[in-house]
């Protein structure tokens, strides 16, 4: 008797331990997002400023010796006198502010991030077996290599560039993004790809500032206290990196949010969208770094990035999956006058409700992804409109097409939302 009560007393400290994980994964990666989005915008914002701010200096014949420019400003109720020295004062202040801190944070709670959700779910997020059936040590090795060989090549062409044309380098390094988004979209899954990208154009960025601007900064401070004319070269390359920097802040934020959107990242050509979206960010860039010289703003980028997002919305649908191509065309007609939803239905729960479900059967999973069921006729009604979305119109789901969703069943949950969508509006 007493072993009943023993068993059901672990059965009880068993439970309440997973459900004490649950809550410690949930509350963690919260935390690491809000964490994640405080540092970015504190990066963010004070790279969109200094850029602005070096971009609006003016000449002045007062200025002291060695300036470059300054910069009256208003802000808060007080007026600010901005002079910028384009190597450095001729002696060291004695209170210097760094700016770093907001970077540094931003990749490492990023990083964790990418570890928590992707490499710690690898077989939902990142590894699609249809393509390649990887294990999930072989997918986390996969990413890191690729971030590490983004930062050398990007690193290795920056340095040739000193002594070669600008254009040069910005065709290299879109080049260079192009290639990887394209392997990586081979690779991985639609939605890995995409988030394998955009973690490697952050580790550029923050990679710019830990070991190349901050270290040339440094140097310059250290001659300055040896009472040595700095080396003006370090100027030059931490200005070089902190405008690539600004020009790829706009793609990496679009990237890191596109995970909500499936339309952009689940589908075949989603890794020419990622270079579009670098052209369109850089463009919006210019816009405001011309702005902020005094200079007539550029207005006609607003031509080309209307004619490349009209672009990205016809790739979007011409990457999404190939309905009209399905093999069995009469057998699928047979089908669905009478049988529409039942074979919808049929489908969905034993593709879908592995995740969707009230006890979802998925290991680690205590609730169904953003608490969707998809279980009964009536879930699947309720929610039809998003599985249309996640699975007809896009390759989101199933994630890396883990239960193997065909073609034709997707054209089978297309016939039943297109029937759900005429009765709707009857």
């Amino acid at each position: 008797m007493y072993h009943y009560y023993y068993l059901l007393l672990a059965i009880v400290l068993i439970e309440g331990a997973n459900f004490l994980i649950f809550l410690l994964e949930e509350w963690t990666e919260l935390i690491l997002r809000w964490f994640h989005v405080i540092a970015s915008i504190a990066w963010i914002g004070s790279s969109f400023y200094f850029i602005a701010l070096d971009l609006s200096l003016k000449q002045n014949k007062n200025l002291p010796d060695k300036s470059h420019g300054e910069a009256w400003q208003v802000h808060g109720g007080g007026f600010y006198h901005l002079v910028k020295y384009l190597v450095a004062p001729s002696k060291m202040p004695s209170e210097l502010t760094w700016f770093k801190w907001e970077a540094y944070a931003t990749w490492v709670s990023g990083f964790a991030l990418l570890a928590l959700i992707y490499y710690a779910g690898a077989e939902l997020y990142m590894i699609d077996i249809v393509k390649y059936d990887l294990e999930k040590y072989e997918a986390v090795m996969i990413s890191l290599l690729g971030v590490v060989f983004g930062w050398v090549i990007y690193d290795f062409v920056c340095r040739l560039s000193l002594k070669t044309n600008v254009y040069v380098l910005i065709s290299s390094i879109f080049i260079l993004i192009t290639v990887m988004s394209w392997a990586y979209s081979e690779i991985f899954s639609y939605r890995g790809a995409f988030m394998q990208i955009g973690t490697v154009l952050g580790t550029i960025m923050v990679a710019n500032v830990l070991m190349i601007i901050i270290p040339g900064q440094k140097k310059v401070v250290a001659s300055l206290l040896a009472n040595e004319t700095p080396n003006p070269i370090h100027g030059a390359i931490a200005k070089q990196r902190s405008l690539h920097n600004n020009y790829l802040t706009l793609p990496v934020i679009f990237i890191m949010i596109s995970n909500h959107y499936p339309l952009i990242y689940a589908t075949k050509y989603s890794w020419i969208i990622i270079s579009i979206i670098l052209i369109i960010g850089a463009l919006i860039r210019h816009f405001f770094n011309i702005k902020h010289t005094g200079a007539k703003p550029p207005y006609w980028v607003c031509v080309p990035i209307i004619i490349l997002g009209s672009i990205i919305f016809y790739i979007s649908d011409l990457g999404k999956p190939k309905l009209n191509n399905v093999k069995n065309t009469a057998t699928l007609i047979e089908l669905i006058p009478e049988k529409t939803l039942v074979s919808a239905q049929e489908i969905i729960v034993s593709k879908c409700s592995m995740c969707h479900a009230k006890e979802p059967l998925w290991e680690k999973m205590k609730n169904a992804p953003k608490l969707v069921n998809l279980e009964t006729p009536t879930d699947i009604i309720n929610n039809i409109d998003n599985i249309y979305k996640q699975s007809v119109l896009s390759y989101a789901m199933p994630p890396g097409n883990i239960s193997f969703l065909k073609e034709n069943e997707r054209s089978l949950i297309n016939q039943l939302y297109m029937s759900v969508h005429n009765l709707k509006n009857k």
